[in-house]
């Protein structure tokens, strides 16, 4: 999987090394040589990983990757650091300023281009959702509700067959505030191990299982597949990591395992997966926003249209009966001008509920719009279609609606309109047509009444 990846060195020789390692790899490569070129570049061209180099004149790797991840149009860009310092402060210092990984130099093609891979999953995922989420209006900064979520403690597995090793690392994640539980030996878990799991550790060294294999099986789980996989491993067991990172796990660390690089590593891991959580939910908003009457939680319009297209295909084809009732509350202008529109939404908003347990479960409920409703009711001849017409009609009528905030009870009544498939050439204006037809027969006759005009 290739990706467009840029470079920032303020040393050529050292930009033009990486250039070719990635290119022959078949990344396209962009390259800027200081901090500021690096902020213009990540905002114009939008690549979809950096490699920052730590160590520039006038503004470090550590302040280009905060003001990047402060930015909302470029905070979503993984960022990897690359530095000579080896010192675990250095590393730590990278992860908290933001970064998704930190690598020394000099880099090991092997662990650099698997490390990428691992991006490009992650980018995969996050790209799509974020694609789909800008066909709203959404606003790419984060809700109260939001960030409170980014700042949850996370539910961590650690998987190590030495007690002791799975102990030291628990309790450091506990010390953080996450909840910890540890998978033992003998194969038994913590009874804390109930609920949701964030991130799994995985240790990958001199351990009595395969945990190759076990990697494997998290990312092929459907229940599994979005958690984040840390593995940690010796140096001497670095291809162990490598293909770890080709099976799917999402981060390595170097044993022996330090407190805080870890806690830095989990943060970063839980930061993604929250973020792509958020991308889920709001693209689930989106596309409920796009079918759903908000007032009364009923389909909308469009989502009206779609479906009788689809019936009326169907019913033309099959040869069975498809209705429609349309339904329009009976002087809603009154309910408005003498109670406000508080008491009109509560109106609207409880005449859909009765609307919905008259009906059954396959029959479509929709609101048009203001006081209209319609019911499209699949394989149902127009008899019962008035039928259920006049069931509703009665369950409207028969009980006054208790208006909110103390403010009494009002009567009211519902006029509807009932049309059924004529033939092969009936087409959805015509049903439509003749369902308004019917509710204007209503109307007129006196309203709190149900009409039905024939194809």
């Amino acid at each position: 999987m290739s990706a467009r990846v840029l470079v920032v060195d303020d040393i050529l020789a050292n930009r033009r090394l990486m250039q070719a390692k990635l290119e022959a790899k078949y990344y396209t490569v962009l390259l800027a040589e200081s901090g500021k070129q690096a902020l213009r570049s990540a905002l114009h061209d939008q690549p979809e990983i950096i490699l920052l180099d730590v160590m520039m004149p006038e503004m470090d790797g550590y302040e280009v990757c905060r003001r990047l991840k402060d930015n909302p149009r470029t905070r979503h860009i993984p960022v990897v650091m690359l530095t000579a310092l080896g010192d675990s402060d250095d590393r730590i210092r990278g992860l908290e300023a933001g970064a998704d990984d930190f690598l020394t130099k000099p880099v090991d093609d092997f662990s650099l281009i698997a490390r990428l891979g691992a991006l490009n999953r992650y980018n995969a995922v996050t790209t799509e959702l974020r694609k789909r989420e800008s066909t709203g209006k959404q606003s790419s900064a984060f809700t109260p509700e939001e960030l409170d979520s980014l700042q949850q403690p996370g539910r961590i597995l650690v998987i190590d067959s030495h007690d002791r090793q799975a102990e030291f690392v628990a309790k450091a994640l506990r010390e953080a505030g996450h909840i910890a539980f540890t998978l033992k030996a003998d194969g038994s878990a913590e009874a804390t191990a109930k609920g949701k799991i964030d991130v799994v550790f995985i240790s990958l060294s001199q351990q009595s299982f395969d945990p190759l294999r076990l990697c494997a099986h998290f990312r092929t789980d459907q229940a599994t597949r979005a958690i984040s996989i840390i593995v940690s491993c010796d140096p001497a067991d670095q291809d162990l990591a490598g293909q770890a990172l080709g099976l799917g796990a999402s981060d390595v660390i170097t044993s022996p395992v330090i407190a805080e690089e870890l806690k830095a590593r989990v943060n970063t891991q839980l930061r993604r997966t929250r973020y792509v959580d958020i991308l889920r939910q709001r693209v689930d908003r989106g596309l409920e926003l796009s079918v759903i009457d908000q007032l009364t939680g009923l389909y909308n319009r469009r989502y009206m249209m779609s479906q009788l297209n689809q019936l009326m295909r169907r019913s033309a084809m099959g040869g069975s009966p498809l209705s429609i009732m349309s339904a329009d509350v009976d002087h809603f202008k009154r309910v408005n001008d003498t109670h406000g529109h508080e008491a009109g939404d509560f109106v609207l908003q409880e005449f859909a509920e009765r609307l919905k347990a008259n009906v059954r479960p396959k029959d479509i409920v929709c609101r048009p719009g203001g006081e209209e409703f319609l019911v499209i009711m699949p394989e149902t001849s127009g008899d019962l279609a008035c039928s259920a017409a006049e069931r509703l009609r009665r369950s409207i009528a028969g009980d006054p609606f208790a208006l909110p905030n103390g403010m009494g009870e009002i009567d009211i009544t519902v006029s509807v309109g009932v049309a059924t498939i004529g033939g092969e050439d009936d087409t959805v204006s015509d049903l439509m047509r003749r369902a308004d037809e019917a509710l204007y027969k209503a109307k007129f006759a006196g309203r709190n009444r149900v009409e039905s005009i024939a194809a």
